[in-house]
Protein backbone atom coordinates (compact mmCIF):
# COMPACT_ATOMS: atom_id res chain seq x y z
CA UNK A 1 0.00 0.00 0.00
CA UNK A 2 1.08 3.03 -0.96
CA UNK A 3 2.37 5.61 2.00
CA UNK A 4 0.23 8.97 2.49
CA UNK A 5 2.32 11.85 0.93
CA UNK A 6 3.13 13.61 3.83
CA UNK A 7 2.00 17.45 3.99
CA UNK A 8 4.42 19.90 2.60
CA UNK A 9 6.30 21.87 4.87
CA UNK A 10 6.19 25.37 5.49
CA UNK A 11 7.75 27.98 3.53
CA UNK A 12 10.06 29.94 6.02
CA UNK A 13 11.04 33.44 5.09
CA UNK A 14 11.09 36.86 6.77
CA UNK A 15 8.23 38.41 6.43
CA UNK A 16 4.49 37.73 4.91
CA UNK A 17 2.50 40.63 3.52
CA UNK A 18 -1.34 40.20 3.60
CA UNK A 19 -1.95 42.12 0.57
CA UNK A 20 -1.08 42.72 -2.98
CA UNK A 21 -2.04 46.56 -3.71
CA UNK A 22 0.06 49.35 -4.24
CA UNK A 23 0.87 49.33 -0.01
CA UNK A 24 1.70 45.82 0.27
CA UNK A 25 3.68 46.11 -3.02
CA UNK A 26 5.79 49.27 -1.73
CA UNK A 27 6.37 47.14 1.74
CA UNK A 28 8.38 44.43 -0.27
CA UNK A 29 10.45 47.55 -1.59
CA UNK A 30 10.93 48.98 1.72
CA UNK A 31 11.95 45.56 3.68
CA UNK A 32 14.18 44.78 0.97
CA UNK A 33 16.37 48.05 1.53
CA UNK A 34 16.64 46.97 4.55
CA UNK A 35 17.34 42.97 3.70
CA UNK A 36 13.87 41.17 4.96
CA UNK A 37 13.08 38.52 2.42
CA UNK A 38 8.88 39.08 1.82
CA UNK A 39 6.22 36.64 0.61
CA UNK A 40 2.83 38.66 -0.55
CA UNK A 41 -0.62 36.96 -0.88
CA UNK A 42 -3.68 38.19 -2.08
CA UNK A 43 -6.99 37.22 -2.64
CA UNK A 44 -7.25 38.60 -6.24
CA UNK A 45 -5.68 36.79 -9.18
CA UNK A 46 -3.86 39.74 -10.13
CA UNK A 47 -1.58 42.24 -8.19
CA UNK A 48 -2.60 45.86 -7.49
CA UNK A 49 -6.04 45.25 -5.13
CA UNK A 50 -8.61 47.34 -5.36
CA UNK A 51 -6.62 49.96 -7.47
CA UNK A 52 -6.56 47.37 -10.49
CA UNK A 53 -9.63 45.42 -9.53
CA UNK A 54 -12.23 48.25 -9.35
CA UNK A 55 -10.41 51.00 -11.38
CA UNK A 56 -7.91 49.81 -13.46
CA UNK A 57 -8.08 52.35 -16.15
CA UNK A 58 -9.04 55.50 -13.46
CA UNK A 59 -6.76 58.01 -13.67
CA UNK A 60 -5.30 58.63 -10.08
CA UNK A 61 -3.81 62.32 -9.36
CA UNK A 62 -2.32 62.22 -6.28
CA UNK A 63 1.26 60.27 -6.52
CA UNK A 64 4.62 62.78 -6.21
CA UNK A 65 5.70 63.19 -9.69
CA UNK A 66 3.20 61.38 -11.36
CA UNK A 67 0.39 63.64 -12.25
CA UNK A 68 -1.39 60.89 -13.34
CA UNK A 69 -1.20 57.58 -13.55
CA UNK A 70 -3.97 54.59 -13.74
CA UNK A 71 -4.26 52.09 -11.24
CA UNK A 72 -3.00 49.73 -13.82
CA UNK A 73 -0.15 51.77 -14.49
CA UNK A 74 0.89 52.47 -11.02
CA UNK A 75 0.48 48.43 -10.53
CA UNK A 76 2.93 47.94 -13.25
CA UNK A 77 5.45 50.25 -11.98
CA UNK A 78 5.61 49.26 -8.59
CA UNK A 79 6.30 45.23 -9.90
CA UNK A 80 8.94 47.02 -11.50
CA UNK A 81 10.61 48.39 -8.70
CA UNK A 82 10.07 45.64 -6.62
CA UNK A 83 12.03 43.07 -8.78
CA UNK A 84 15.08 43.43 -7.36
CA UNK A 85 14.14 41.57 -3.95
CA UNK A 86 12.56 39.02 -5.43
CA UNK A 87 9.66 38.67 -3.47
CA UNK A 88 7.26 35.96 -4.46
CA UNK A 89 3.55 36.83 -4.96
CA UNK A 90 0.90 33.87 -4.21
CA UNK A 91 -2.06 35.18 -5.89
CA UNK A 92 -5.69 33.68 -5.83
CA UNK A 93 -4.84 32.64 -1.95
CA UNK A 94 -6.75 33.99 1.11
CA UNK A 95 -4.62 33.50 4.64
CA UNK A 96 -7.38 31.55 6.76
CA UNK A 97 -5.47 31.47 9.96
CA UNK A 98 -2.45 32.81 12.53
CA UNK A 99 -0.99 31.70 15.12
CA UNK A 100 2.17 32.25 16.99
CA UNK A 101 4.57 29.87 17.29
CA UNK A 102 6.44 28.63 20.21
CA UNK A 103 10.02 30.11 19.05
CA UNK A 104 7.59 33.55 18.39
CA UNK A 105 7.08 33.27 14.79
CA UNK A 106 4.33 33.06 12.48
CA UNK A 107 2.45 29.97 11.03
CA UNK A 108 -0.07 31.10 8.15
CA UNK A 109 -1.97 28.64 6.64
CA UNK A 110 -4.00 29.81 3.28
CA UNK A 111 -7.32 28.78 1.74
CA UNK A 112 -4.82 26.71 -0.95
CA UNK A 113 -3.32 24.87 2.25
CA UNK A 114 0.15 26.65 1.85
CA UNK A 115 1.79 27.35 5.11
CA UNK A 116 4.35 30.02 5.40
CA UNK A 117 6.39 30.89 8.82
CA UNK A 118 7.55 33.70 9.09
CA UNK A 119 8.80 36.66 11.83
CA UNK A 120 6.96 39.61 11.03
CA UNK A 121 3.63 39.96 9.41
CA UNK A 122 2.46 42.80 7.31
CA UNK A 123 -1.41 43.21 6.93
CA UNK A 124 -1.80 45.50 3.96
CA UNK A 125 -5.27 44.28 3.07
CA UNK A 126 -7.07 47.39 2.50
CA UNK A 127 -10.25 47.70 3.95
CA UNK A 128 -10.77 43.90 3.81
CA UNK A 129 -12.22 42.13 1.15
CA UNK A 130 -14.34 44.72 -1.09
CA UNK A 131 -17.17 43.43 -2.86
CA UNK A 132 -19.37 45.71 -5.61
CA UNK A 133 -23.23 45.91 -4.37
CA UNK A 134 -25.29 44.18 -6.64
CA UNK A 135 -28.47 45.96 -7.51
CA UNK A 136 -31.89 44.44 -6.09
CA UNK A 137 -32.89 43.28 -9.85
CA UNK A 138 -34.23 40.08 -11.11
CA UNK A 139 -31.83 37.78 -12.98
CA UNK A 140 -29.59 39.99 -12.78
CA UNK A 141 -26.75 37.03 -12.03
CA UNK A 142 -27.03 36.07 -15.70
CA UNK A 143 -25.29 38.87 -17.46
CA UNK A 144 -22.65 39.84 -14.41
CA UNK A 145 -19.19 39.45 -16.18
CA UNK A 146 -20.34 40.12 -19.53
CA UNK A 147 -22.98 42.92 -20.11
CA UNK A 148 -23.51 43.97 -16.60
CA UNK A 149 -19.75 45.00 -15.10
CA UNK A 150 -18.80 46.29 -11.76
CA UNK A 151 -15.24 47.74 -12.89
CA UNK A 152 -13.82 48.16 -16.15
CA UNK A 153 -11.01 46.44 -17.12
CA UNK A 154 -10.25 47.64 -20.59
CA UNK A 155 -12.39 50.44 -22.02
CA UNK A 156 -11.77 49.62 -25.54
CA UNK A 157 -14.00 46.35 -24.71
CA UNK A 158 -17.15 49.46 -24.46
CA UNK A 159 -16.00 50.82 -27.91
CA UNK A 160 -19.34 51.67 -29.79
CA UNK A 161 -21.33 49.78 -27.33
CA UNK A 162 -25.17 51.68 -25.84
CA UNK A 163 -23.66 52.31 -22.22
CA UNK A 164 -26.18 52.47 -19.00
CA UNK A 165 -24.00 53.82 -15.95
CA UNK A 166 -26.49 53.91 -13.06
CA UNK A 167 -25.02 55.57 -10.03
CA UNK A 168 -24.27 59.43 -8.45
CA UNK A 169 -21.17 58.87 -6.98
CA UNK A 170 -17.46 59.74 -8.26
CA UNK A 171 -16.98 56.30 -10.05
CA UNK A 172 -20.27 56.86 -11.80
CA UNK A 173 -19.67 60.10 -13.21
CA UNK A 174 -15.93 59.45 -13.25
CA UNK A 175 -16.71 56.54 -15.79
CA UNK A 176 -19.28 58.94 -17.55
CA UNK A 177 -16.89 61.25 -18.44
CA UNK A 178 -14.07 58.40 -19.57
CA UNK A 179 -16.18 56.27 -21.76
CA UNK A 180 -18.32 58.84 -23.58
CA UNK A 181 -16.38 58.99 -26.29
CA UNK A 182 -15.54 55.79 -26.82
CA UNK A 183 -19.91 54.52 -26.54
CA UNK A 184 -22.43 54.90 -29.26
CA UNK A 185 -24.61 56.05 -26.67
CA UNK A 186 -24.13 56.77 -22.88
CA UNK A 187 -27.04 57.20 -20.22
CA UNK A 188 -26.34 58.20 -16.51
CA UNK A 189 -29.18 57.04 -14.54
CA UNK A 190 -29.59 58.08 -10.58
CA UNK A 191 -32.28 58.45 -8.42
CA UNK A 192 -32.23 62.34 -7.82
CA UNK A 193 -30.67 64.72 -9.64
CA UNK A 194 -28.12 65.48 -7.38
CA UNK A 195 -24.33 63.92 -6.91
CA UNK A 196 -22.19 62.74 -4.82
CA UNK A 197 -19.41 63.24 -6.78
CA UNK A 198 -16.64 66.03 -7.30
CA UNK A 199 -18.30 69.33 -8.32
CA UNK A 200 -16.07 69.36 -11.13
CA UNK A 201 -17.05 66.07 -12.75
CA UNK A 202 -20.75 67.03 -12.36
CA UNK A 203 -20.32 70.08 -13.99
CA UNK A 204 -18.65 68.73 -16.85
CA UNK A 205 -21.44 65.94 -17.54
CA UNK A 206 -23.88 68.78 -17.10
CA UNK A 207 -22.04 70.08 -20.33
CA UNK A 208 -21.88 66.90 -21.90
CA UNK A 209 -25.97 66.67 -21.36
CA UNK A 210 -26.62 69.69 -22.77
CA UNK A 211 -25.41 69.00 -25.98
CA UNK A 212 -27.12 65.82 -26.29
CA UNK A 213 -23.74 63.41 -25.66
CA UNK A 214 -24.78 62.23 -22.19
CA UNK A 215 -28.88 61.55 -21.18
CA UNK A 216 -29.21 62.14 -18.07
CA UNK A 217 -32.39 59.88 -16.59
CA UNK A 218 -33.74 60.95 -13.11
CA UNK A 219 -34.93 57.01 -11.81
CA UNK A 220 -34.53 53.53 -10.76
CA UNK A 221 -33.69 50.54 -13.11
CA UNK A 222 -36.29 47.97 -12.47
CA UNK A 223 -35.84 45.07 -15.12
CA UNK A 224 -33.00 44.27 -17.07
CA UNK A 225 -34.04 42.32 -20.72
CA UNK A 226 -31.50 40.13 -23.01
CA UNK A 227 -30.72 36.70 -24.02
CA UNK A 228 -28.06 34.11 -22.38
CA UNK A 229 -25.98 36.49 -21.17
CA UNK A 230 -26.02 39.71 -23.20
CA UNK A 231 -27.94 42.63 -21.84
CA UNK A 232 -30.83 44.20 -24.55
CA UNK A 233 -32.51 46.93 -22.86
CA UNK A 234 -33.79 48.01 -19.31
CA UNK A 235 -36.31 49.43 -18.17
CA UNK A 236 -36.38 52.35 -15.96
CA UNK A 237 -39.10 53.83 -13.77
CA UNK A 238 -39.10 57.83 -13.73
CA UNK A 239 -41.15 60.16 -12.47
CA UNK A 240 -43.31 60.31 -16.32
CA UNK A 241 -43.19 56.02 -15.76
CA UNK A 242 -41.79 53.25 -17.13
CA UNK A 243 -39.26 53.42 -20.21
CA UNK A 244 -37.81 51.16 -22.19
CA UNK A 245 -34.42 51.83 -22.84
CA UNK A 246 -31.83 50.10 -24.85
CA UNK A 247 -28.51 49.06 -23.71
CA UNK A 248 -25.70 46.57 -24.41
CA UNK A 249 -23.42 46.99 -20.71
CA UNK A 250 -24.79 47.95 -17.75
CA UNK A 251 -22.39 49.81 -15.16
CA UNK A 252 -23.79 50.00 -11.65
CA UNK A 253 -22.04 51.76 -9.16
CA UNK A 254 -23.58 51.44 -5.77
CA UNK A 255 -20.87 51.46 -3.89
CA UNK A 256 -18.54 48.34 -2.24
CA UNK A 257 -19.42 45.92 0.66
CA UNK A 258 -16.37 45.47 3.13
CA UNK A 259 -15.97 42.33 4.70
CA UNK A 260 -12.13 42.24 6.95
CA UNK A 261 -12.71 38.60 6.25
CA UNK A 262 -10.81 35.86 8.62
CA UNK A 263 -8.13 39.11 9.69
CA UNK A 264 -10.93 39.63 12.42
CA UNK A 265 -9.92 36.54 14.00
CA UNK A 266 -6.89 36.59 14.60
CA UNK A 267 -6.76 37.94 18.15
CA UNK A 268 -6.12 41.96 17.03
CA UNK A 269 -7.50 44.80 18.56
CA UNK A 270 -10.09 46.48 16.42
CA UNK A 271 -11.55 49.25 15.82
CA UNK A 272 -15.33 49.27 13.50
CA UNK A 273 -13.54 46.99 11.45
CA UNK A 274 -10.27 48.69 11.87
CA UNK A 275 -6.85 48.03 13.05
CA UNK A 276 -5.61 50.47 15.41
CA UNK A 277 -1.72 51.01 15.54
CA UNK A 278 0.62 53.24 16.51
CA UNK A 279 2.34 56.33 14.42
CA UNK A 280 5.80 55.56 15.60
CA UNK A 281 6.02 51.59 14.05
CA UNK A 282 2.25 50.77 12.75
CA UNK A 283 2.40 47.93 14.84
CA UNK A 284 -0.91 46.24 15.79
CA UNK A 285 -1.86 45.00 19.30
CA UNK A 286 0.13 42.15 18.97
CA UNK A 287 4.23 42.33 18.77
CA UNK A 288 5.37 41.07 15.31
CA UNK A 289 2.37 42.15 13.50
CA UNK A 290 1.88 45.38 11.39
CA UNK A 291 -1.29 47.25 9.64
CA UNK A 292 -0.67 49.25 7.00
CA UNK A 293 -3.02 51.27 4.33
CA UNK A 294 -6.56 51.59 4.72
CA UNK A 295 -6.91 48.37 7.06
CA UNK A 296 -5.44 50.96 9.81
CA UNK A 297 -6.58 53.34 12.47
CA UNK A 298 -4.81 56.18 14.14
CA UNK A 299 -5.19 59.74 15.25
CA UNK A 300 -5.39 61.75 11.80
CA UNK A 301 -5.03 58.72 9.57
CA UNK A 302 -6.02 60.09 6.02
CA UNK A 303 -6.99 57.02 3.66
CA UNK A 304 -4.74 57.54 0.77
CA UNK A 305 -2.18 55.87 -1.18
CA UNK A 306 0.76 57.92 -0.40
CA UNK A 307 -0.15 58.02 3.28
CA UNK A 308 0.47 53.92 3.18
CA UNK A 309 3.65 54.73 1.45
CA UNK A 310 4.60 56.66 4.32
CA UNK A 311 3.60 53.97 6.63
CA UNK A 312 5.72 51.01 5.17
CA UNK A 313 8.86 53.41 5.46
CA UNK A 314 8.72 53.45 9.33
CA UNK A 315 7.41 50.24 9.95
CA UNK A 316 10.45 48.41 8.23
CA UNK A 317 12.31 49.94 10.58
CA UNK A 318 11.07 47.93 13.73
CA UNK A 319 10.15 45.27 11.24
CA UNK A 320 14.59 44.93 11.17
CA UNK A 321 14.61 45.12 15.11
CA UNK A 322 12.58 41.55 14.87
CA UNK A 323 14.44 40.01 12.06
CA UNK A 324 17.70 41.08 12.66
CA UNK A 325 17.44 41.34 16.80
CA UNK A 326 20.62 43.12 18.17
CA UNK A 327 21.99 44.15 14.96
CA UNK A 328 22.00 47.98 14.36
CA UNK A 329 20.31 49.38 11.78
CA UNK A 330 22.43 52.18 9.72
CA UNK A 331 19.65 54.85 8.08
CA UNK A 332 21.03 54.97 4.55
CA UNK A 333 19.60 57.04 1.16
CA UNK A 334 19.33 55.20 -1.82
CA UNK A 335 20.83 58.87 -3.18
CA UNK A 336 23.82 58.16 -2.28
CA UNK A 337 24.02 54.88 0.00
CA UNK A 338 26.71 52.68 -2.52
CA UNK A 339 25.41 48.98 -0.80
CA UNK A 340 21.50 50.24 -1.67
CA UNK A 341 22.24 50.73 -4.87
CA UNK A 342 23.67 47.90 -5.22
CA UNK A 343 20.47 45.88 -3.74
CA UNK A 344 18.57 47.80 -6.38
CA UNK A 345 21.02 46.57 -9.16
CA UNK A 346 21.68 50.27 -10.36
CA UNK A 347 25.17 50.48 -9.03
Amino acid sequence: MDATPAAAAPIETDAVIVGAGPVGLFAVFELGLVDIKAHVIDILDKPGGQCAELYPEKPIYDIPALPIVTGQELTERLMEQIKPFGAELHLGERIDSLQRTADDRFLLRTDAGTEFLCKIVIIAAGGGSFTPKRPPLAGIEAFEGNSVLYSVRRMETLKDKRVLIVGGGDSALDWTLSLQPLAKSLTLLHRRDDFRAAPHSVEKMRMLVETGDVRLMIGQVTALHGSGNQLEAATVNTKNGEEKIDVDVMLPFFGLTMKLGPVADWGLQLNENLIPVDTEKFETSEKGIFAVGDINTYPGKLKLILSGFHEVALMAQQAHKYVYPGKKLLFQYTTSSSSLQKKLGVS
